[in-house]
């Protein structure tokens, strides 16, 4: 096998771990010997152990004078584990191949740089581009500070997600529920709308079978704290994180009430409309947050919008029309020209039973 298939094994490995390693990046790590892999690993949940650790110590003794291919730079810094660099000139690794540097300050190079230095062959890049996809969140975590949004919309094809009369299950088949359910287990967080938590009363959980542990962060934007002491959100928090992010003051004994419930308050400064969503992200950034899935509802998805804090886009779309009464997935924007207007690019198009997930990124 080639370099190339290799990485792309170790890249596959690390799509294990998003949802599942917040704070540290998803890395998947490949250690080939003599042509044979003899050990792999990927970043465990809570983000330790490492994925190059899980692997070295898969291969013990076999990973003297091999290849490893991993999809991050080694860290070089200690923290809840030892530097991977450390351990991987400890194993006598004699070659690596990673496909990018690491963006984290505690790291940027220090690690490739403590490798060479121990005398390892070092080949960067290949990959890169996918790692990077990837990896995106921690990036954006890193580079601003807040998660990577991925706006997620299941409509008809002229953009409604639910008819005159409020009727929105279901617009799209089982197999693109199935699918919305997956990328619920692959972010960190799912953020909703304090208008849908009360229309829907929500569980915000993964049901997918063999993946009841997958289950984000459920995270409600409430800045007046409407939301019921009853609703399922806060009857599993104690099962399920739970967090709502209001303003702050209200009325004290509420506040006691959800935290007894197991529920997390984030209370921000409000706003004319609100809570400002920027510094919403930041402080969900600040928590360790790197992939934040937002659902909805249209309200909150138009001020993120507004706000350009939409990085990705999931979007769904049935085989239905619905018509010009029914309830747009988007609420007014208000912009005036189209210069002011979001754009993305396409990322991938694929069938999902009878409907399509188009998945989108913002243009840089």
């Amino acid at each position: 096998m080639t370099d190339s298939q290799h990485m792309t094994a170790a890249l596959s490995l690390s799509r294990r771990g998003l949802g599942r390693v917040w704070p540290n990046p998803a890395v998947g790590c490949v250690i080939v010997k003599d042509g044979h892999v003899v050990g792999r690993g990927w970043t465990q949940p809570g983000g330790r152990p490492h994925a190059e650790a899980e692997a070295l110590a898969r291969a013990g003794d076999n990973a003297k004078d091999a290849t490893l291919y991993t999809t991050l730079e080694p860290c070089s810094h200690h923290g809840k584990t030892p530097p991977c660099a450390d351990a991987v000139i400890g194993a006598g690794i004699k070659r690596v191949v990673a496909a990018l540097e690491d963006p984290d300050p505690r790291v940027k190079g220090s690690g490739l740089a403590r490798l060479r230095d121990a005398g390892i062959a070092i080949e960067l890049g290949l990959g890169a581009d996918e790692a990077a996809e990837i990896n995106a969140g921690f990036f954006k975590r890193v580079a601003d500070g807040r998660p990577l949004v991925t706006l997620k919309l299941a409509m008809s094809l002229d953009g409604k997600i639910a008819t005159s009369t409020g009727e929105s299950r279901w617009i799209t088949g089982e197999p693109a529920r199935q699918r919305a359910h997956l990328l619920r287990a692959t972010h960190d967080a799912v953020m909703i709308g304090v208008g849908t938590a009360l229309a829907d009363d929500p569980e915000l959980t993964c049901r997918l079978p063999g993946m009841a542990d997958r289950h984000p962060v459920r995270i409600v934007v409430d800045p007046g704290l409407r939301l019921s002491l009853t609703a399922k959100l806060v009857a599993s928090a104690a099962r399920v994180p739970t967090w709502i992010v209001t303003r702050h003051g209200g009325d004290a004994a509420r506040h006691e009430g959800f935290r007894a419930a197991g529920v997390e308050l984030i209370e921000l400064p409000g706003t004319e409309d609100g809570i400002d969503l920027t510094a919403a992200l930041r402080a969900l950034g600040g928590r360790g947050l790197t992939r934040v899935l937002a659902e909805g509802g249209a309200h909150l998805a138009a001020r993120l919008l507004r706000q350009d804090l939409i990085d990705r886009i999931a979007w769904f779309r049935a085989p239905a029309v619905i018509g010009g009464d029914g309830i747009s997935a988007v609420a007014p924007l208000a912009f005036e020209t189209l210069a002011q207007v979001p754009r993305f690019k396409r990322l991938a198009l694929e069938p999902v039973g009878e409907d399509v997930l188009e998945t989108l990124a913002r243009r840089a």
